[in-house]
């Protein structure tokens, strides 16, 4: 009788029901892993637009503290050029950040909320909220910030200025 070379079915059914068995334990773990480094990159993100804002209210082009804060998120991109910066070009952000005002939009899986308070003539303050585009998918907890810089967190609703500060 001779002999055949090769695994049998039932080999083979064992490797792919092992492989499985890997996957199922491996997937949400990676999944895990992405929503904390989108979590990292939008908290990230946030000190890099308060660095962006102080520096356009700083700037004030001779006078600072005289224009304000910026009207807008997109403000603060390069949207018209940066020759030179503008009010509505300031050139603080690439357009990649200055524009994840959607979910649509989002930068690592997170979308920022930028509102200005006015004084009636000057951006005096502003508050800018990070959610994650998809909560549970794409990150699970949202950021706050505003014109302190400290961020704040919330793990499972849009942050706000009473939520615990991160460290």
């Amino acid at each position: 009788m001779r002999r055949q070379k090769g695994f049998s079915l039932i080999e083979l059914l064992i490797v792919v029901a092992i492989i499985l068995i890997i996957a199922a334990i491996a997937i949400p773990n990676l999944q895990r892993a992405k929503m904390s480094a989108n979590e990292a990159s939008a908290v990230a993100g946030m000190r890099t637009i308060f660095t962006a804002e102080a520096a356009y209210y700083a700037q004030g082009w001779s006078n600072p503290g005289a224009l304000g804060f910026s009207g807008t998120l997109p403000d603060l991109g390069n949207s018209a050029g940066c020759n030179p910066p503008s009010l509505t070009s300031a050139c603080q952000l690439d357009n990649v950040m200055a524009n994840a005002i959607t979910p649509a939009t989002a930068k690592a899986g997170y979308y920022f909320t930028y509102n200005p308070i006015s004084n009636g003539t000057l951006n005096v303050g502003f508050t800018l909220n990070g959610d994650p585009a998809t909560r549970g998918s794409t990150g699970q907890r949202s950021f706050y910030t505003d014109q302190s810089g400290i961020v704040r967190a919330n793990p499972a609703a849009a942050a706000g200025p009473n939520d615990v500060p991160l460290q």
